[in-house]
């Protein structure tokens, strides 16, 4: 069974302490003929911690992947992105973090990431970061997330 490497998927497991800690996990990935196929991870409630003041950050977070022969393993990515709850960083190594991450374990055609950072001091901050140019032919939908007003 492809599943018979997982650790996380099917099981108890607490929150890693840190992103260091995190496992992702990955399954095997059959691209088949055609343009690549684009996987969305959405985490809208992303939260991570101010490394200064120790306050907490809020993010609307967007992860678009082309994958290759692997898919991360959405049960661990999600235990690995919760596991910034008490990791301080600032916003922009949170989300280069994340996908660096993802490009690490899965080895994908192509990655971008989206960092929507709800403001702490009247400033919102976004990030984006990606691998490089995105696939010919494959179809990127627009992220979904608004322009700084109010987020909602």
């Amino acid at each position: 069974m492809m599943t018979e490497s997982l650790t996380q998927l099917g099981t108890k497991v607490e929150t890693p302490d840190s992103p260091d800690h995190a496992v992702l996990e990955t399954v095997p990935f059959t691209r088949g003929d055609g343009p690549p196929a684009i996987v969305r991870f959405t985490c809208p409630e992303f939260t991570s911690l101010c490394p200064v003041t120790g306050q907490p950050d809020f993010a609307h977070i967007v992860i678009d992947y082309a994958p290759d022969a692997l898919l991360v393993e959405s049960k661990s990515l999600k235990l690995f992105l919760t596991s910034f709850r008490n990791h301080g960083a600032f916003h922009e190594d949170c989300t280069v973090m994340i996908a660096r991450r993802v490009v690490q374990a899965t080895s994908p055609l192509w990655l971008r990431i989206g960092g929507y950072w709800y403001p702490r001091g009247g400033i919102p901050i976004d990030v984006f970061w990606q691998t490089g140019e995105p696939p010919k032919g494959a179809w990127l939908p627009d992220t979904g997330v608004a322009p700084y007003r109010g987020r909602g």
